[in-house]
C-alpha cells in the first residue's frame, strides 16, 4: 500500500502494465474488490469501493454551492468525481486537469464505471500540469475539487502554499474547494500537512474548516478531506441523516 505498509490482494489476471512520463500504471482484476488502479505501486481506487471517496469529496462541496455551473477537477484522471460532478444539474461546464494521459487512458479502457463521466456533454478534458492550468484561470470557478494522489511525486506541488494562492484567486466569489488532506495520517509524507494546512489557509485568508473524513475499505484507515470554506450544520445534517 505505502512504503512499510502492506495489505494483499489476490490477483486474478494483470489487465495493463506501462511506464508512463510520470509514474508506474498499473491495473488488475483482484478476486474481491474488482478492477484495481495503482500508481507507483500505491493502490489509487477500487471498483467496490471507489464510491465512498468520490460521493464524499464530490458532493460535500457541490452541494454546500447554491448554483454550480462551472466545476473544475485537479487530478481524478480515472473519471470517478467527475462522474459524481455531472449529476448535479446546474453544471454547464466541468473541466478535469490531469497531468498524466496514461491514467485518463487506461481508465477510460478498464474502469468504464468510472470514467463514464469522460462521455457527459459538459466535460472538457485537459492534459497536463494542473498547477500550470489554474495561473490562467482567475475568477472563473464556482467549485475546485482536488483528487491527487499523496504529497509525492506528481502531486507535490498540490499541497504546498501557491497552489492554494492559485486555488483562491481561480474561484469566483462564493467557491469553493475540496482537497484530498491525505491517505494515511501515519505516512511521512503526511505527518506535516495537519500542521501547514492551517497556517497557508489564515495566512490566504482562506476560511479554516476542520478535516472531514471518510472511510475507504481497500485503505483500512480513514481519508482526510479538506473543506473550504465549511459545510453549514444543515448540509451536514441532512447528509447524514440521508445515508442512515
Amino acid at each position: 500500500m505505502w512504503p512499510g505498509q502492506a495489505m494483499s490482494l489476490k490477483v486474478n489476471q494483470i489487465l495493463h502494465h506501462e511506464k508512463s512520463k510520470y509514474q508506474d500504471v498499473l491495473v488488475f482484476e483482484s478476486s474481491d474488490y474488482g478492477t484495481v488502479l495503482v500508481l507507483d505501486n500505491v493502490i489509487q481506487c477500487t471498483e467496490r469501493d471507489e464510491f465512498s471517496y468520490q460521493e464524499m469529496i464530490t458532493h460535500l462541496a457541490m452541494n454546500s454551492h447554491p448554483n454550480p455551473e462551472k466545476v473544475l477537477v485537479i487530478g481524478g484522471g480515472d473519471g470517478g468525481v467527475l462522474r459524481e460532478v455531472v449529476k448535479h444539474d446546474t453544471v454547464k461546464k466541468a473541466i478535469l486537469c490531469d497531468i498524466d494521459e496514461a491514467v485518463i487512458r487506461v481508465s477510460k479502457k478498464y474502469l468504464p464505471g468510472m470514467s463514464i463521466g469522460f462521455q457527459h456533454p459538459n466535460v472538457e478534458e485537459f492534459v497536463g500540469d494542473g498547477f500550470e492550468f489554474l495561473k490562467t484561470h482567475k475568477n472563473e470557478f464556482d467549485v475546485i475539487i482536488t483528487d491527487s494522489s499523496d504529497p509525492e511525486g506528481p502531486a507535490e506541488s498540490l499541497f504546498q502554499k501557491p497552489y492554494f494562492e492559485l486555488l483562491r484567486d481561480a474561484l469566483r466569489d462564493g467557491g469553493v474547494i475540496t482537497t484530498q488532506g491525505c491517505s494515511s495520517p501515519f505516512l511521512p509524507v503526511c505527518l506535516w500537512l495537519p500542521e501547514r494546512f492551517p497556517v497557508f489557509f489564515f495566512s490566504l485568508s482562506l476560511p479554516l474548516s476542520p478535516s472531514l473524513c471518510c472511510y475507504i475499505p481497500i485503505f483500512c484507515t480513514t481519508f482526510a478531506l479538506q473543506f473550504l470554506p465549511d459545510p453549514s450544520p444543515p448540509l451536514l445534517l441532512s447528509l447524514l441523516t440521508a445515508h442512515k
